[in-house]
């Protein structure tokens, strides 16, 4: 896994807990879900490219 996807993948992890976090505070489900729904994307991203390294071993 490159240097430059994992920092493409830890921006969009903190960027989703972001969203989730000002959602929380304004209480605006959809962005709390836009939030998660970011999250989730960067955690399937991380281990597609962690099983990508497997395979190269």
């Amino acid at each position: 896994m490159g240097i430059a996807d994992k920092a493409r993948n830890a921006a969009e992890e903190l960027a989703g807990k972001a969203k989730e976090a000002v959602g929380n505070l304004t209480d605006d489900k959809d962005l709390q879900a836009e939030g998660k729904t970011d999250q989730t994307k960067a955690d399937l991203k991380n281990a597609g490219e962690n099983i990508k390294d497997a395979f190269k071993k």
